[in-house]
């Protein structure tokens, strides 16, 4: 949290996607929860992703964070199932209210959830939860993602790649998974609000890809000084020796932009 304080960015989403958070048990979730909220020191806004496979373990993580000092509440709709939309707004409406009236925020991600986020279920959330403040939105390419700039809602944009499309189009601003190693590239992709900057984004993240990509973003991490360790939560994997070297010498390339990073 350090890190990210100096670094300069607004917030942080804890226990995301690239947080690792579906992976933790209830009790491991809350005790983060807390220590994410206790290290910010009101440096930075700390919002913290309570989505779980039930209605009744994200009531309980979002009843937690809201007692607990976190700054709002985001939840991405459960997967396996695939949930009609009477269900997604029950589940959320829920969420919300637990949390209420600390901001909520909707996790749109289909390529996690296994579903979109039906518009109408949003519009209704909107009647019958005062505190839905927006969404982060993950999806892409762009088309998807449009339907979901709905007037009234701050809507923060999840591939960095589309970052500066996303502000063109009415945007607040983003949430990216690659700010965990890169801060600066996602706050200059907000920023300066040109193609260039969300390019470059998408291309360093694209370079990372290939490897466990919450592992890396951690190994990536102990190059920049954070202490961390680059192990995950299991199914994940965690690199191994091969990788390490092989992404070792991605980010001390001289010629690369990683390294230009880490050196700047």
């Amino acid at each position: 949290m350090d890190f990210y304080a100096r670094s300069g960015l607004d917030g942080v989403l804890a226990l995301g996607t690239t947080g690792e958070g579906i992976m933790f048990s209830m009790d491991e979730r809350r005790f983060a929860a807390d220590e994410f909220v206790t290290s910010a020191h009101h440096r930075l806004a700390v919002v913290v992703h309570c989505g779980a496979q039930t209605t009744h373990d994200t009531v309980v993580l979002a009843e937690h964070a809201a007692a607990h000092g976190a700054d709002g509440v985001a939840v991405i709709p459960p997967p396996y199932f695939a949930l009609d939309a009477e269900a997604i707004w029950r589940h959320l409406d829920a969420a919300a209210h637990a949390c209420d009236p600390l901001p909520f925020y909707i996790y749109e991600f289909a390529a996690r959830s296994g579903y979109s986020v039906p518009i109408d279920v949003i519009t209704r959330l909107q009647s019958s939860a005062p505190n839905l403040a927006g969404l982060k939105v993950s999806d892409s390419p762009f088309e998807p993602v449009r339907p979901y700039l709905i007037p009234g809602l701050d809507v923060f944009i999840g591939a960095e790649g589309l970052i500066c499309q996303g502000l063109e189009a009415g945007a607040a601003g983003a949430v990216s998974g690659l700010a965990a190693a890169f801060p600066e590239l996602t706050i200059d992709a907000v920023r300066s609000a040109t193609p260039d900057a969300s390019a470059r984004a998408a291309r360093v993240r694209s370079s990372i890809e290939p490897f466990p990509f919450q592992s890396a973003l951690k190994f990536i991490l102990t190059h920049r000084g954070v202490v961390i360790n680059d192990a995950v939560r299991a199914p994940l994997r965690t690199l191994d020796g091969e990788q390490r070297h092989a992404l070792s010498a991605l980010i001390e390339d001289p010629a690369g932009e990683i390294a230009e990073l880490l050196a700047a």
